[in-house]
């Protein structure tokens, strides 16, 4: 990132849109969600369940309201018996894709910092291998 010398305002103005941004992708899973919806595309309930490890269905059901609320995803009902119901990043959910590379790149690298190794992962990890939008 370049250094730009910036007045205090617009230094509090990008803090508070940071803030911004975390208030909604705060909490343990929130941004694991996304990243089984970044790499996988459309999932159903249970595929995200078995994608994200440790989190309960209620949990689930919680954090995928509020990425609902914040018109992250969007939630479709399948006419299939049983019912399916289908989760998927909406438009403006996908605009965190970069963020989601971003973080995987970040991730490797760190594991490689810490470890002297990286472990490949069994799912895509490179920016390219994210679902186009």
């Amino acid at each position: 990132m370049k250094c730009i010398i910036q007045s205090d305002e617009e230094l509090k103005n990008k803090m508070l849109a940071v803030h911004d941004a975390m208030d909604v992708l705060n909490g343990k899973w929130k941004i694991n969600i996304i990243s089984s919806l970044c790499y996988f595309n459309k999932r159903r309930f249970s595929d995200i369940l078995n994608d994200v490890a440790g989190m309960s269905n209620k949990m689930l059901s919680k954090e995928l309201k509020e990425l609902e609320l914040n018109r992250l995803v969007t939630r479709t009902v399948l006419n299939t018996q049983p019912i399916t119901v289908q989760y998927e990043l909406t438009e403006h959910g996908r605009s965190l894709q970069t963020i989601i590379a971003n973080l995987t790149d970040w991730g490797l690298e760190h594991r490689r910092e810490i470890t002297g190794k990286v472990q490949l992962p069994d799912r895509p990890v490179a920016q390219h291998d994210l679902v186009p939008a």
